[in-house]
């Protein structure tokens, strides 16, 4: 791995300061990434070192964490293990996802696809894949290989489904939350109950941990899906618009759909089963305009209500004031983003 390990730099911005207590946990699974590269054959080492010495956002490790939490500084080696392996995975996805997006940009750097070229990068996410299943398999019960193989296979089972409806018109709004559930609220759901059961909470802590990861990744998702089209690249690092132009019908477009009159609704669609640029209705001023970023800011809000909800009757336990910030947060981020239409 070349240059200075990655370090993890939490915002400066106050509503962050969940991640800024999270700096201890992150450094020690800074060194973990770093150990997983001399794992891999010394040919691609280098591939895989720039996959996983980028440190993004790191939500899912932070989930873990989080959902562990015994307290300010205290480092737990299968907290940080499980981190590690749900992070590789994660990884592993997005090598998957820029190769079927066509996506150039990835946390601010080529992505591995354009770096090494699709056909190799697609045998380096089956190794990531492969490598966090490794370490999975090393923990004393079964339990942690068994729940990270379940989730790798519906994450893949979500992003399947979803290529398969791509400029396709009859998915239902039923049928988007299905995929965004397997895709990427799996993986959180995934990584809240690990870090609860490997902290050695009590079983109803460890399900309302599970549930709460899984109604924040679905609002995430929503979140994500917003920032496709109302997102600017150069403040969030990765190729926008790829949604639209490769044919996923995600829930901003669904609502648009449902807003726009025959003519124009009838125009949206031929351009996407077309694979064609889409018509001006169909631009971020257009959905702003018909009130659409609020109808999707609403949807994310539902999620976290039932977040929140579910942690309710654990108020008293150390990591319950932390997930309940991460929920604040995602709140901040919708707040920043310019997806309102006119104010009245």
């Amino acid at each position: 791995m070349s240059g200075q390990p990655p370090v993890f730099v939490p915002t400066a911005s106050a509503s962050f300061a969940v991640f800024r207590r999270l700096g201890p946990q992150m450094a020690a699974l800074d060194g973990f990434m770093r150990d997983q590269v001399a794992n891999f054959e010394p040919e691609i080492r280098g591939m895989a070192a720039y996959c996983l010495e980028s440190t993004g956002k790191r939500l899912r490790p932070a989930l873990v964490f989080i959902s562990g939490w015994k307290g300010e500084g205290v480092v737990d080696d299968s907290l940080v293990r499980a981190a590690g392996i749900v992070e590789m995975v994660h990884l592993a996805t997005l090598v998957h996802d820029d190769i079927m997006d066509g996506a150039d940009l990835r946390r601010n750097r080529d992505t591995a696809a354009r770096a090494f070229g699709p056909d190799a990068a697609v045998l380096l996410g089956d190794a990531l894949f492969s490598q966090a299943l490794h370490v999975a398999a090393q923990f004393p019960t079964t339990e942690v290989c068994r729940l990270v193989a379940e989730s790798t296979r519906k994450v893949c089972s979500g992003e399947i489904m979803q290529t398969l409806h791509r400029r396709d018109m009859s998915v239902t709004r039923a049928d988007y939350y299905r995929v965004i559930d397997l895709k990427t609220a799996e993986l959180f759901r995934t990584s809240c109950y690990l870090g609860a059961r490997l902290a050695g909470f009590a079983g109803d802590f460890v399900k309302a941990a599970n549930d709460f990861g899984r109604h924040l990744g679905i609002a995430y998702q929503i979140y994500d899906d917003l920032v496709d089209v109302f997102g600017e690249e150069k403040k969030i690092g990765k190729t926008l618009g790829t949604d639209l132009a490769s044919g996923k019908l995600t829930l901003p477009l669904m609502l648009l759909l449902e807003k726009l009159p025959e003519v124009e609704r009838a125009e949206v669609i031929g351009a996407m089963q077309a694979g064609q640029p889409l018509p001006l209705s169909a631009s971020s001023e257009s959905m702003r305009a018909l009130g659409i970023g609020d109808a999707v800011v609403r949807s994310v809000d539902e999620e976290l209500v039932h977040a929140r909800a579910v942690l309710a009757p654990f108020a008293s336990l150390a990591p319950v004031t932390l997930m309940l910030q991460l929920c604040e947060l995602l709140k901040t981020q919708l707040s920043a983003l310019d997806s309102s239409g006119p104010k009245s």
